[in-house]
């Protein structure tokens, strides 16, 4: 009978892993700060979009490859000097201001394509701008690319024709949701200082659960939908996608109000216009009260569900009153008032007949020419079959109503500020894998204001969004209520695969050869170690001379002492039989920030008789 000894090899090393960046830096900045930074004269508008333009280079289509961008502006810089010279000559237009932005590809502009992520609309250039652009263009914003949807923003993984699935920055294994998942992933990876996105169903809430990031589903009317490629005129609403509360607030600020060719927004001529940024500080929480919307927690991930309650917990300490909520008949209601199914052929092709010359006619074209992506290929053959039905219809349109009293006497009857529940109840799937958990149609439905804000992350790495559900207009109150959360947790962190350039380019890859002779085990083990696909590729192999039987060679992490080291088994390197073994790891967090802080131990299971050892590995930077 054999005894299996454990020899342990000191901490794997890795060495010049976090160089700063030279210079100025649009990393993880807010507007105020890259504004403040302008009005100084610390850098430029055009530095700006240079700094963001190498951010793309390098980890859009590189590195970790988050497919995000679908197109470049061409003439980002020259706008940017056009803008930094009106600056020194009259000052700047607003906080946005020589900022570059990104917009989600189902706005129109008319000096790029507007593709709505279809094969279709590959090179269809619009006659007229999006109202919601032309508001950012005469801010001062700059347009610096278009972002990657779910085609059509039929879905929410951010699939299409034209250039395929984005990745989520967050686990580039998986979707970033959507439609809005190329504007959330940028965003969160710093392609831009804040980006657009549009909510039919989720849209714009469901990317930034998924990536980090704070989202509002405006009041239906308060901000125009002219120009946005339509899904449903009805349910269709556009705004921003930021990495924090206050960004939201200037380019909501900027961006909402009447617009003559939207006729949802004439009820924003008898209202005072919005004040976003002024709003901030305008709510206190001692007093407020929180409805718990207990049927979507029942059904939440564990990891999505234990955030939230956090959450809440934190909110409960400050004084707000959190009480159990269920909407009476709610999954009624809420199947009987749904419209995309009527509106989104129609939409479209009006849309169509009245652009000019897109390239296609109708939505029985691009269904008979196939121009969509396999993922879409039964929503889009049901729509082209599908004939409005003018009594389902207007019975779907009246339920709307329905939901929205059922909803503002739930806020009435117990005096609630917010109705709470995760903006989707589970963790982003793998890529090609369909998506489970949107509690979407709430908001879209009922035409009510929803925020999703970030509230931590789930044990597998992956961001969580908790979702506010407002009073019709009361916007506002929403951010404000977010503000103090935001402030006090500080929930905001950047991906790990697209951290800061260095020198104008990505961290590069670091290697390190650990070897150990002794007790007849003689073995070397190759790592290399990638920030930006978070992957640990080793290579581990027994040399001939070796005469010990080796059974495992394993990595192990978190141990204060080599004698003794009783921590799990992380990653399995070699088994038994086995002289040679090359493999991949994609990195946790807890694994990641180990290996760079030199906790990272590996273990030689041999049958050598003798006394256990430790050996210092030989660390090489090669």
């Amino acid at each position: 009978m054999f005894r299996i000894k454990l020899f342990l090899v000191t901490n794997l090393c890795l060495v010049s892993l976090n160089v700063s960046a030279q210079g100025f830096d649009v990393f993880e900045l807010g507007i105020r700060d890259l504004q403040s930074a302008l009005e100084d004269g610390t850098t430029t508008s055009v530095e700006l979009v240079d700094l963001y333009l190498a951010r793309i280079e390098a980890y859009d289509k590189q590195g970790p490859m988050l497919n995000s961008i679908v197109r470049i502006n061409t003439r980002a810089r020259e706008q940017a000097a056009v803008l930094d010279a009106e600056r020194a000559r009259s000052g700047a237009r607003s906080l946005l201001h020589g900022i570059p932005v990104l917009i989600k590809d189902n706005y129109n502009t008319t000096d790029m394509p507007t593709t709505n992520g279809s094969v279709a609309f590959a090179n269809f250039v619009p006659s007229h701008n999006a109202t919601q652009v032309d508001k950012l263009l005469e801010a001062g914003a700059i347009i610096i690319a278009k972002t990657n949807l779910h085609e059509y923003a039929r879905g929410i993984t951010s699939i299409a024709s034209l250039i395929g699935q984005t990745r989520n920055p967050y686990d580039i294994r998986r979707v970033p949701g959507g439609s809005s998942g190329g504007t959330g992933a940028a965003v969160a990876a710093s392609f831009g200082a804040v980006g657009m996105g549009s909510d039919t169903c989720g849209s714009i809430r469901i990317p930034s659960a998924y990536n980090n990031l704070v989202g509002l589903r405006p009041s239906k009317g308060l901000s125009s939908i002219h120009g946005i490629m339509p899904l449903s005129h009805t349910q269709d609403t556009g705004g921003p996608l930021a990495k924090s509360v206050e960004d939201l607030a200037i380019v909501l600020d900027l961006t909402v109000g009447y617009d003559s060719n939207d006729e949802a927004t004439a009820v924003m001529q008898s209202l005072p216009a919005p004040e976003f940024v002024d709003s901030l500080d305008s709510v206190q929480l001692e007093g407020l009260r929180f409805g718990k919307l207990t049927s979507y927690f029942e059904n939440a991930n564990g990891g999505v569900r234990s955030r939230i309650e956090d959450a809440l917990e934190w909110y409960e300490e400050q004084g707000v009153e959190v009480i159990d909520i269920e909407i009476p008949n709610q999954s009624e209601l809420l199947s009987a008032s749904g419209v995309i199914g009527f509106e989104f052929k129609p939409d479209l092709n009006q849309y169509l007949a009245s652009s000019g010359n897109p390239g296609v006619i109708n939505v029985s074209e691009i269904v008979e020419l196939s121009l969509y992506h396999e993922a879409l290929e039964a929503m889009m053959i049901s729509s082209a079959e599908q004939e409005l039905n003018e009594q389902e219809y207007a019975e779907a349109i009246a339920a709307r109503t329905t939901l929205r009293e059922a909803i503002e006497e739930i806020f009435a009857i117990n005096e609630l500020d917010a109705l709470i529940y995760p903006t989707i109840t589970q963790a982003p799937v793998m890529a090609g894998d369909p998506q489970p958990g949107t509690g979407c149609p709430l908001a879209a439905n009922s035409g009510l204001p929803a925020l999703s804000m970030p509230v931590g992350f789930a044990g597998n790495d992956l961001p969580v969004g908790m979702e506010l559900l407002g009073k019709h207009f009361q916007d506002e109150n929403l951010l404000a209520i977010a503000k103090h959360y935001e402030e006090a947790n500080n929930p905001r962190m950047a991906p790990a695969v697209t951290p800061a350039l260095e020198n104008g380019a990505p961290p590069a890859d670091q290697s390190l050869r650990s070897s150990f002779n002794r007790h007849g085990v003689s073995l070397v083990v190759d790592f290399k170690y990638s920030t930006v696909t978070n992957t640990l590729n080793y290579d581990v192999s027994l040399a001939d001379d070796s005469t010990a039987e080796v059974y495992a060679v394993t990595l192990t992490i978190d141990s204060e002492e080599i004698e003794g080291l009783n921590e799990a088994i992380v990653l399995n390197l070699l088994g038994p039989d086995s002289s040679r073994a090359s493999g991949e790891y994609f990195m946790s967090t807890d694994f990641r920030d180990a290996f760079r802080e030199e906790r990272v131990y590996l273990r030689v299971f041999a049958d050598t008789i003798g006394v256990a050892g430790a050996v210092q590995i030989i660390n090489q930077d090669n």
